[in-house]
Order: structure tokens, then C-alpha cells, then sequence
């Protein structure tokens, strides 16, 4: 059976990692090893304060992995990672085919992080201000060029 390409997200108790993110990682690849997954990308994503608490959780620290295994593993990778008391909830997606290559080159690229930052900072690098925040709600507010009405 071929093995697949999977992007695993996990969200990780800031508490217990406290700051030695290496060794979260070192967790996080002793876990898909133990199940013959072939780790290509690896990385922090981000950390942040969370929308709503999860299991009392209110901050976590968002790390990504891209790794190779057959389908048959992810059903024991996913229970060693809820049994890791580090990890609060994790992810596992299929990646499609011809996009492994792209993904694998933004997952590692560092800059890819700065520039989600800088977007979440409220730096508008896509002209489309805050209006995908507020989910469509209100209508479509701008004008109509003079001497046309909307409606």
C-alpha cells in the first residue's frame, strides 16, 4: 500500500511546553516515528490566545508537521496523540497529490510565519481590509457610483 502525504496541525498546552519548544517537537517526531512516519516538515506555527477556552486551556502554541506514512498508522498516531498530555487537540489531513509540493514549500518557509503575523496585525496586504472578520453580516456597504441605484 502506498503512503500518503498528511499536514497534521496540533495545539499544544503553552503550560507544559513552557517555552522548550524543541523538546515539544522532539515529542511530536517521537510519536510518528514510533509509527514509521517519515517527517518532511516541521515547525511552530504560531501561539495564541484562544477564541474560547478548550479543557481550560486559554492560550496554545499551534504547531504544524507534514509527514509520510501509510493510512493504517494514523488511526494509532491520532490515539498517541490524545493520550500526550502536551497536545490539547490535534488534525490530520490528506494532502491532495499535486499540491504536496507547494504546501511543503510554504511549511518551510519561515517567512510564510511573518507574513501571517503581519496580516494579523492589521497590515492590509490583500486590499480587502477587515471585511472577511466580519463574516458578510450588514450587507454589502459600498456606494454606487453617482446617478446609479442599487436595488
Amino acid at each position: 500500500m502506498p503512503a500518503n502525504i498528511y499536514e497534521c496541525m496540533c495545539l499544544l498546552d503553552t503550560n507544559k511546553v513552557s517555552g522548550d519548544v524543541p523538546g515539544a517537537a522532539k515529542q511530536l517526531h517521537s510519536i510518528l516515528e514510533k509509527h514509521q512516519a517519515e517527517i518532511l516538515a516541521s515547525r511552530p506555527w504560531d501561539e495564541r490566545r484562544l477564541m474560547y477556552p478548550i479543557a481550560k486551556h486559554k492560550k496554545g502554541l499551534y504547531y504544524l508537521l507534514y509527514f509520510r506514512a501509510e493510512g493504517k498508522a494514523l488511526k494509532d498516531i491520532d490515539h498517541d496523540f490524545k493520550l500526550n498530555e502536551m497536545i490539547v487537540r490535534s488534525l490530520i489531513l490528506n494532502i491532495e497529490p499535486k499540491l504536496v509540493d507547494t504546501m511543503l514549500a510554504l511549511a518551510r518557509d519561515e517567512n510564510a510565519l511573518a507574513l501571517q503575523m503581519m496580516t494579523d496585525d492589521g497590515d492590509d496586504l490583500t486590499g480587502g481590509g477587515d471585511d472577511h472578520r466580519r463574516g458578510g453580516r450588514g450587507g454589502d456597504r459600498r456606494r454606487a457610483p453617482e446617478g446609479e441605484n442599487k436595488g
